[in-house]
């Protein structure tokens, strides 16, 4: 009699076990699911992240002047304006136009009447990009970094 029954709590004792592990399977795989849609939700991009509304400026290089003092400011309804000032030529250029994020939310492309570029949102700078979309390059590279001089004002 004393051998059923200690085969019986063998048996209940196994049973439960089985399924305490299928639990936690469970619920370690419903954790997982919860935890990678919740980086998904948080993933982090220039757009979202930063304070890149505001006015930058930089200095870019010139084939005939000293260089292109320019301004530009980033609005927060995805707008810009741009002020290109010729140095020593006494010439100026003034555009505005639309600020359209790329899929990735760290470059914005600026497209106006005159002007049609792309930059690299940072930390409190722009970067400019080539034709292709890659960082600017080379011994002048550093130059083709917009400052951020001023936030947005309101």
């Amino acid at each position: 009699m004393k051998l059923p029954v200690f085969y019986f709590c063998l048996a209940a004792i196994s049973l439960s076990a089985c399924n305490q592990t299928s639990k936690n399977s469970q619920h370690t795989a419903a954790d997982s699911t919860a935890h990678e849609t919740a980086a998904a939700d948080n993933a982090h991009t220039s757009q979202n992240s930063l304070d890149w509304p505001g006015t930058y400026e930089a200095t870019i290089p010139c084939a005939d002047c000293e260089g292109i003092k320019t301004n530009i400011t980033l609005k927060s309804n995805n707008t810009f304006t741009i002020v290109s000032e010729y140095i020593n030529k006494n010439s100026k250029v003034e555009d505005s136009g639309k600020v359209m994020w790329h899929n990735n939310g760290s470059v914005v492309h600026l497209t106006g009447k005159e002007t049609d570029i792309k930059l690299k949102v940072g930390e409190n700078k722009l970067i400019g990009l080539d034709q292709e979309g890659h960082e600017i390059d080379g011994p002048n590279a550093h130059l083709y970094v917009y400052n951020k001089v001023e936030g947005e004002k309101l």
